[in-house]
């Protein structure tokens, strides 16, 4: 098992190049209280790391410390070489960290393409006058909505999507944003059986397909088994293992933090 704070080097181009994302000793602390602790990896362009852990291991904290939502009180964050430790969220976006959240933050009145067309002025610059709207980054939406296969509801409005539909638009104004590095926070969370192989299947497109860098917490492990190069298992705020995920599935240690229940 590679050690949690060990670099995992392979063979290939990328081992040459800086990492994408690398942390050092992260750490968070509130009122006395450790929530996440020393936590030590990086990653490498185009690879798909994924967070499995018990509810309250410290997976959505340690996002939203990369995310910049949350600021550490110990460590430092790189995002290509540039420590982007004490930045905030926003100007870790315009870098090209891109994140969804457990819960949707979609408006239930506006229309499918007018979310992605929104999101694409925000990261493009533009105005935001409904009349200009429409004649703005036509190309653009088209184009993310036929990727995640929401091109035949354009015109529908967020509350009459499936919640299966409502993550894949969530993705699409992530998309629009051409973000290098993409955090999903339990994409499957509250999306029906039915929806989950073609919402897995988008994600897996958008990884190997198009070589996007991708940290995603899912507890559906038959999902992440099928998706990731890597997984990290956190613990009670700490980086317990990190490795392959045959290897980490089958050690012990992996096991018993799961209440003694094999992966």
């Amino acid at each position: 098992m590679t050690a949690p704070h060990a670099p995992d080097h392979r063979d290939g181009p990328a081992t040459a190049a800086a990492p994408v994302l690398r942390l050092n000793g992260i750490g968070w602390s509130v009122g006395g209280a450790t929530i996440v602790q020393d936590v030590s990896f990086e990653v490498r362009e185009g690879e798909f790391l994924a967070f499995i852990g018990p509810n309250g291991a410290g997976k959505t904290s340690l996002f939203n410390l990369i995310s910049g939502v949350t600021l550490p009180t110990a460590g430092t964050l790189a995002l290509d070489g540039a420590d982007l430790t004490d930045r905030p969220a926003h100007e870790r976006a315009r870098r090209g960290l891109g994140r969804t959240f457990q819960t949707s933050s979609l408006w239930p009145a506006m229309s499918v393409a007018d979310h992605v067309r929104l999101a694409a002025q925000a990261a493009r610059g533009g105005s935001y006058r409904v009349w200009r709207r429409a004649q703005r980054f036509t190309a653009e939406v088209d184009g993310v909505l036929e990727r995640t296969g929401l091109a035949h509801r354009a015109a529908a409005t967020a509350a009459a999507l499936s919640h299966g539909e409502k993550r894949k638009l969530e993705l699409a104004v992530l998309l629009v944003g051409e973000p290098r590095l993409m955090l999903l926070d339990e994409p499957m969370a509250g999306v029906s059986a039915e929806e989950v192989p073609a919402l897995t299947e988008l994600i897996r497109t958008l990884h190997r397909d198009e070589g996007r860098t991708v940290l995603m917490v899912e507890h559906h492990m038959d999902v992440l088994l099928g998706l990731a190069d890597r997984l990290a298992v956190m613990h009670h705020g700490r980086l317990l293992a990190l490795d392959t995920p045959e290897a980490v599935t089958a050690d012990a240690t992996v096991q018993q933090a799961y209440l003694g229940e094999g992966l």
